[in-house]
């Protein structure tokens, strides 16, 4: 089953205030979980449309997963190209306000798969 589509509007809406909310001195766990949500399942949507496909499986537990990417279709089991970061760092890396090199040197993402290396598909739009 398709989750509903996120419109632009409430989606970008999510994002920004997410943003907004790392910006603040507060710690990073007051972020607000429903905003958060709904920031990362709109994020892996634009992700997938903008890289239709099913050769890489993006994993933001516990929020969403999308499977992306031209190339040779997973069809069970584990797919072979995984990424797989927290909610709050796929946010960040989706709008550019952290890179995947500076992730990866940090290990707070994990890519397995010789496809899995996504940086050249990232930011997806500049906030």
């Amino acid at each position: 089953m398709t989750p509903p589509r996120i419109s632009n509007a409430d989606g970008r809406a999510a994002v920004l205030q997410v943003l907004a909310q790392q910006q603040m001195v507060e710690p990073v766990e007051t972020t607000d979980r429903a905003a958060t949500a709904l920031a990362v399942r709109y994020l892996l949507q634009v992700f997938s449309e903008a890289n239709p496909g099913h050769a890489v499986e993006v994993r933001v537990p516990p929020f969403g997963a999308v499977q992306a990417v031209e190339g040779p279709r997973h069809t069970r089991g584990t797919p072979a190209n995984v990424v797989e970061l927290s909610p709050l760092e796929w946010v960040l890396l989706a709008t550019g306000k952290v890179t995947w090199t500076a992730l990866a040197e940090e290990a707070k993402v994990s890519a397995s798969g010789v496809r899995s290396d996504i940086s050249e598909l990232l930011p997806l739009a500049e906030w």
